[in-house]
């Protein structure tokens, strides 16, 4: 059994992985003083429940764009599990692509990892979206090699904006208005975040299909990929489990 570990700047995703099949996910919000031990507590219960045991896990894979939990869920892996994890980044993990950017190093593990898992279950050119923390658009050649992209940001991370930078807007959910011209302040913070990210990731997609030249495939994931899916009409798939399924992907081609 595998355990693929995604650490993003909010959430972290555990998923156990047999074969190709994923059996199992838990998420916890990141936390970069959380110990190795705390992990193991949480993590352990949650495998229980679900039938397995540390002993289950016959190898770790992890992808984090947070640096400091990496040195934590290393050792969540070696003294828990008994497996040295294979880590995205590392001199030692092969992707099987090129990165095709002015500095490759700066590429974040997510963003290779979405791109990898986009080209291999759908094939390229494609964009993959990912609406986390930050809303970021990837790209992937017809060979899957990663050649830039597009950061904005998170709708989430708006709403918090609106939130702590003025005095008497309140929190919102993100949620298709009624109508577009609001008749009330939470109405018209709704609009403005729903339609303007409509705006956002249609203008993108097309800018981006046509300054590359070529039809691409455009793979969305991330929670909010289905509040906007029927707006935007421009995703060809939605994938919630891309970034395990990129980690089972490069687990793949290292076990080769």
């Amino acid at each position: 059994m595998l355990l693929a570990i995604d650490v993003g700047n909010t959430n972290s995703k555990f998923a156990m992985i047999d074969g190709d099949r994923i059996v199992a996910q838990w998420r916890l919000r990141t936390e970069t003083k959380r110990t190795a031990d705390e992990y193991a507590a949480w993590v352990t219960q949650l495998m229980q429940l679900e039938g397995f045991t540390p002993k289950s896990v016959k190898g770790v894979i992890l992808a984090s764009v947070v640096p400091a939990v990496t040195p934590h869920l290393r050792r969540l892996c070696e003294h828990y599990f008994a497996a040295k994890p294979l880590v995205v980044g590392d001199p030692d993990c092969d992707l099987g692509i090129k990165v095709l950017i002015d500095r490759p190093a700066e590429a974040g593990a997510d963003r290779l990892v979405g791109v990898i898992a986009g080209h291999t279950k759908y094939g390229g050119p494609l964009i993959t979206i990912d609406f986390g923390s930050a809303t970021t658009f990837d790209l992937a050649d017809k060979d899957g090699n990663f050649i830039g992209g597009v950061f904005a940001p998170g709708v989430e991370l708006t709403i918090e904006a609106f939130y702590l930078m003025t005095a008497r807007l309140p929190r919102i959910r993100v949620e298709k208005p009624a109508r577009v011209i609001g008749k009330n302040t939470v109405a018209n913070m709704q609009s403005g975040i729903f339609w303007g990210y409509v705006g956002l990731i249609e203008s993108l997609i097309k800018r981006i299909k046509t300054e590359y030249g070529e039809p691409m495939k455009v793979i969305a994931t991330g929670g909010l990929a289905n509040v906007f899916k029927d707006e935007i009409g421009l995703f060809d798939h939605i994938e919630p489990d891309l970034m395990s399924l990129g980690l089972m992907e490069i687990w793949r081609r290292n076990r080769s």
